[in-house]
Formats: C-alpha cells, sequence, structure tokens
C-alpha cells in the first residue's frame, strides 16, 4: 500500500539567521506556488530552499545538488528546477546543500556532509547544522534525489581501472534493491524504479560508454563494499522516513558541465514522470554568467553603480557596503573583498585600508571583477607639516570574524567558533586571523602545542602543526578521547578570549583496497574483509584508498613484505618459510596502521 502524499509543514523558522521571503505569484487568496526560504543569509554558508506546489495536489520530490562542492553538474542541474512550475505534485529543491565547499570547489570544508546523516547529537558546526534542516525537509518528501558527479565510470563487472564496480560515475544508486518498511507489508522497489528511469533515458544517449547502470551499494549488509554510505542522506531518507532515495551520479570524466546537466535532467526528468510529478514549463537554459553592474554605497551616502570594467575610487578608510550584485542569474552568487571579511562579503560593512579588488562569483567561477583603488588620504589620516602625522587609535575588537587556515592542500577561511575537522597526522597552518591583528595586539595559540620551544612565547601563526599524537600534548585536549582541542585568541591587554577556533582529529583509515589476481581479476578489499589465495600465483596492490590527504607513504604490509601501489608480488615470495601468509595484512602509512584485511594462501 502506497502513502499518502507528505504534505510540506506549515510551520515557519522563526530563526535569527534564517530570513524567511514567500513570493506570492498567484491572486490575492490562493496558495502560493513557490516559495523561497533563505538560511544563513549573506554567509559562505548560504541556503536557499525552493519549494513549488503544482496546481494539482501530488506526490513531493525533493532534489539535493551541490552537498559536495566539487561536483558542479549536480547543483547546475537542480538550479533549474528551482523556477520550474509545476501542474500537478511538488518539488523540494535545494541547489546548493554546500555552497562554502561549492565556492572552494571542495568536495568537503570541514568533512563530507554527505556523511553527517547518521549523527544524533545536538549540531557542532555550520554543516550539522544544515543536515538538521535538510533532515527536517526529507521529512515533507515523499521522493529523494541527491545530485552528484562520481569518478570513472560504473560498471557491474571489471573493464579497467576507471571503469568498474567501485566507480560511481554515470549510474543510479540505492542502497538496496528492495526495501521492506519495518512493521508492514510494503515493500519499495528500488531497482524496478531505477531501471524504468534507465530503460527510457539511455536511449537518447548515443555514446555507450556515458549511458547509466544501476548501482546497489548493500549499504546494510554486513559484507557491503560500501559501508560509508549508513551516513548519507539517501540511507536516512530510506531508512527513517521509509521513502524511495537514490543517488544520481554522472561522471567527472565527462568533456563538459553542459553535459553533465544535460544528463542530470534526462534522469531528473524520468523520475518526475515514474513519480507522476508533472511541469508546466521546463525552462532549461545554461548561459554563462555575465556582470552586469554593482550597487555600492561610501560612507552611508547614496548608492552608486559601478559597471563590469569600471574601478571604484576611495580614500583610505572609506567604509564600503555592496547592495546588490545585477547578474543574469539569482542564484549561487558570492561577492569577495579580497583581504576583508570572508568569502561573501555582500551586503555588509567594510572599512578599505588598501587597494582591493572586489571578486564577483557564480558558485567557484570567477565572472567579474571591481579593481578598488585609493587615490586621496583619508582626512582621519591626513598629515600636517606643522603637527606632524596624525595616527588614529587601533579599534578594540571585542570578537574576531574568523580564522585562516591552509591544511588538506588549501587554504579556508572558518568562522569564530567553527570546528575544523581534520585527519590524525594532518599538517595545519594558521596563516591569520580576521580582522587581521598583529602579535603586538592578539595571540593566538594553539593548545597542546608549541611552536618555538626555546622560546614560547604561545603566537603559533606561521608554524606547520603536525597532529600526530607525538606532536601534541594529550593533556590540552578538551575530551577523553585525546581528539579535540582549541586555538584562542587573547587580547594582550586584558588577556580576554575573542575568537575561538576548535579542531578535530579524525582516525586515519582505509576505505578499501584493489588487488589484482594474477594479472587479471581486480578484487576489492574493506577493513576486515576475507580473501583466499588458493590457486593464486601472484598479487599486485592495484589501489589503495584513504581518508588522507597525501598518499605516498601508504602501504600493504603482507607477512613482512611491503607492496605499494602498483607492485606485484609472488605468493610465494610473500608467504616465504611460513605455510600462510601471517595474522593479517596490514595497510600503512608510516607507522601508523590504517587498517587489516586477512589473506589466506589455501
Amino acid at each position: 500500500m502506497r502513502p499518502e502524499p507528505r504534505r510540506f509543514a506549515g510551520r515557519t523558522l522563526l530563526l535569527p539567521a534564517v530570513l524567511f521571503l514567500l513570493i506570492t505569484l498567484l491572486p490575492r487568496g490562493a496558495r502560493a506556488d513557490r516559495e523561497h526560504i533563505v538560511h544563513f543569509p549573506n554567509t559562505a554558508y548560504e541556503l536557499n530552499i525552493y519549494k513549488i506546489h503544482g496546481k494539482r495536489p501530488g506526490k513531493t520530490l525533493m532534489l539535493i545538488g551541490g552537498i559536495q562542492g566539487n561536483e558542479p553538474g549536480g547543483f547546475l542541474s537542480a538550479d533549474l528546477y528551482a523556477d520550474m512550475r509545476l501542474e500537478k505534485g511538488n518539488l523540494i529543491v535545494v541547489p546548493r546543500a554546500n555552497f562554502y565547499s561549492i565556492i572552494l570547489n571542495r568536495r568537503g570544508v570541514n568533512g563530507d556532509m554527505n556523511r553527517k546523516f547518521a549523527k544524533k547529537d545536538e549540531p557542532d558546526t555550520m554543516e550539522d547544522r544544515i543536515v538538521k534542516i535538510l533532515k527536517e525537509l526529507i521529512s515533507e518528501s515523499d521522493y529523494l534525489l541527491n545530485l552528484h558527479d562520481g569518478s570513472g565510470y560504473y560498471h557491474p563487472t571489471y573493464i579497467n581501472k576507471w571503469r568498474n564496480p567501485m566507480r560511481f560515475g554515470q549510474s543510479i544508486i540505492a542502497d538496496c534493491e528492495t526495501y521492506r518498511v519495518p512493521g508492514t507489508d510494503r515493500v519499495i522497489r528500488l531497482g524496478d524504479m531505477a531501471r524504468e528511469v534507465m530503460k527510457a533515458v539511455n536511449p537518447q544517449i548515443e555514446n555507450e560508454l556515458h549511458r547509466f547502470h544501476f548501482m546497489n551499494t548493500r549499504t546494510g549488509e554486513k559484507e557491503s563494499p560500501h559501508r560509508e554510505q549508513r551516513m548519507s542522506a539517501t540511507y536516512y531518507a530510506l531508512t527513517q522516513h521509509h521513502i524511495p532515495a537514490f543517488g544520481v551520479e554522472t561522471s567527472k570524466f565527462l568533456p563538459s558541465v553542459d553535459l553533465k546537466v544535460r544528463y542530470h535532467n534526462l534522469i531528473i526528468n524520468e523520475f518526475k514522470r515514474v513519480f507522476d510529478i508533472v511541469p508546466e514549463s521546463p525552462g532549461m537554459v545554461l548561459d554563462p554568467p555575465v556582470l552586469k553592474y554593482l550597487v555600492v554605497s561610501v560612507n552611508g551616502h547614496t548608492p552608486i553603480v559601478v559597471k563590469d570594467g569600471e574601478s571604484l575610487e576611495l580614500a583610505a578608510g572609506d567604509r564600503i557596503h555592496v547592495s546588490h550584485v545585477e547578474a543574469n542569474y539569482e542564484r549561487g552568487l558570492s561577492l569577495d573583498i579580497l583581504g576583508a571579511g570572508d568569502l561573501n562579503d555582500f551586503r555588509k560593512d567594510f572599512r578599505i585600508v588598501r587597494n582591493t579588488s572586489i571578486i564577483v562569483r557564480k558558485d567557484n567561477h570567477t565572472f567579474g571583477e571591481i579593481p578598488v583603488r585609493l587615490v586621496r588620504k583619508s582626512p582621519a589620516r591626513s598629515t600636517s607639516s606643522s603637527a606632524g602625522p596624525s595616527t588614529a587609535p587601533a579599534e578594540r575588537v571585542e570578537r574576531i570574524d574568523g580564522f585562516v587556515v591552509s591544511a588538506r592542500g588549501g587554504k579556508r577561511w572558518l568562522a569564530d567558533g567553527e570546528t575544523l575537522e581534520l585527519i590524525r597526522g594532518d599538517t595545519l597552518e594558521i596563516v591569520g586571523i580576521v580582522p587581521s591583528m598583529g602579535p603586538e595586539r592578539v595571540t593566538v595559540n594553539f593548545k597542546g602545542f608549541v611552536g618555538n620551544r626555546e622560546n614560547n612565547t604561545g603566537e603559533d601563526r606561521g608554524f606547520r602543526i603536525h597532529t600526530d599524537e607525538k606532536a601534541l600534548m594529550g593533556r590540552y585536549a578538551l575530551n577523553k578521547k585525546g581528539d579535540l582541542y582549541e586555538v584562542l585568541v587573547t587580547r594582550n591587554v586584558d588577556e580576554k578570549v575573542i575568537g575561538r577556533l576548535l579542531v578535530r582529529l579524525l582516525p586515519a583509515e582505509v576505505s578499501y583496497l584493489l588487488l589484482r589476481l594474477d594479472g587479471g581479476r581486480i578484487v576489492g578489499l574493506r577493513p576486515g574483509d576475507n580473501l583466499s589465495l588458493a590457486g593464486v600465483e601472484a598479487v599486485c596492490l592495484e589501489e589503495v584508498r584513504t581518508n588522507l590527504y597525501r598518499e605516498d607513504q601508504v602501504c600493504l604490509r603482507i607477512n613482512g613484505h611491503t607492496l605499494k601501489r602498483g607492485e606485484k608480488a609472488s605468493v610465494a615470495k610473500l608467504r616465504g618459510n611460513r605455510r600462510d601468509l601471517g595474522p593479517a595484512a596490514v595497510v600503512r602509512n608510516g607507522s601508523s596502521v590504517l587498517g587489516e584485511v586477512y589473506l589466506t594462501a589455501d
């Protein structure tokens, strides 16, 4: 028996960080057919939600894009449905679930957002707060599609390194073939739904490599090779709210973003047909972003228009406020005043003290730049031949805006009070704080780390902070597990703490490894898996996937022998004088053990 269509929650979220904007497109007194809700407005974490109601009642499909920020096919495709009008049914569209990581073009800034849905604790990061909102939206839905771009091309059998059962691209993913709702006779036939969609879509795709396959991750099974999916949005939707939920993955190897968007649209549109959600007008256009002008107010005066290609001339100390960006897109826009604020400085006041530029982005693509030039002296800082230079006193900052850190291959900005998740053994550098203040004014101290043991001032900016257990003093950890530390910004004049960053160290671990047996068959193993090598003469370590940023030191130790990526050894050599292959084959990164698998020779 199929459930009744879920209705949108009728409550209004009265939160200080939430801007609720209701756009009514029907005559006065009629039900609005489109709602626009904005959480965390004008920040790098801005979360836009679009609820579209059809003229006739029906089921509700939720689309999530951009939960991982380096997958533009998903969030650009979802973006096209935010303005759709429906004849029947409803849509909940979240085009950019993780806007911060989209701006930085990273999978995730503080860990993978799509691995946070199993968490039951109170939110302690911005990502946790966003996931909590997504969970509420899932509870209002009948179906979920989570849109991604994945590596390689999924294929149910091994063909080559980039086309095999461990790749994700060009697949429709479900956590099981069928799901029986606990305590009922209702069965959700996920595999049948996906195959019905692919049967309609694949004939429209000429390139055989680009056609979609159904990927059953068998998430809930004990021997599943994808047990990490138990923390995903689709598994949460299926097991907690008992609705059909799918991941849709186009390949990162496709030659253009336009093609990724086209394939996503084909899949989404066919799922809509299967779910009986009928569009009134699709409006599928993907033009390049173009900046027309900015509306800028200087020192609170009447706003002026600064067109693309023009520059903004100021005096040192002038304050500016950008109140509007005119472009050919409304969504996915952010504005960055270099050297001030954070990644999104839209509708905020900043004092300009040096030459800079205003960068305008759509998602992670820069498409406009307004140079800002200081052309005259500020009256507050003018000089006099008789009195000498006039120096304005430094402002007393009661709370900093955030931190700039370098970790895992790139710089990132974190707001005051946020949590940075790293893998134990990663290296961290505190580049600076915002607003910038030197060590004569404030001390930035990673509690539990000493940068200069000969002269320990507590100032840790600029040092490479190693996070392995030998480098940090465990007594400064904030919890018994010893994996949570803090960075404090203290004002020197009165020792008041004016900034705090938490650093959580997650264990280094292996996700899976691939062994090629006798130059042919590939076997995938997860930590704890068993494999018999009876009849096998040679083993090659084809691939090892871990959560480490640098994997060049990762190896597999078998009975005292070391195999690195691409290296092959005979089973006889690995066995040596023993009858077996030892107690366990260990995946290591230097001296750290990341996981074990169990190999037998007979």
